[in-house]
């Protein structure tokens, strides 16, 4: 499947953005699916996943300041993102989850998140 990233911006230390992603596929009810991001000279990191029940895991750096959801009918993940840290600039990246039988889809080419006063 493949996933349109969109919502990345520049916004100050303290603000919030809403991530989206349109998958091509309806692969949400079938694959739990997260979030990713990409700081400059880093490797990419797993920031959020929901599974197919809605389940929900965060990484340390983003619990409590990010929710992940999805919408199967319209194949949509969200991300909403608060408090948001200059640490969380990157790009982002919606995917499927690692784990057991997963299958990690194309990437598609990401939103940039600038967080800088």
């Amino acid at each position: 499947g493949q996933f349109v990233e969109s919502g990345g911006g520049v916004v100050q230390p303290g603000g919030s953005l809403r991530l989206s992603c349109a998958a091509s596929e309806n692969i949400l009810s079938i694959y739990a699916m997260a979030w990713y991001r990409q700081a400059p000279g880093k490797q990419r990191e797993l920031v959020a996943t929901i599974t197919t029940d809605y389940r929900t895991v965060y990484a340390g750096s983003v619990n409590g300041r990010f929710a992940i959801s999805t919408e199967k009918a319209n194949k949509m993940v969200y991300l909403q993102m608060d408090s948001l840290k200059p640490e969380d600039t990157a790009v982002y990246y919606c995917n499927t989850a690692p784990g057991p039988g997963a299958i990690i889809q194309d990437w598609g080419q990401g939103t940039q998140v600038t967080v800088s006063s």
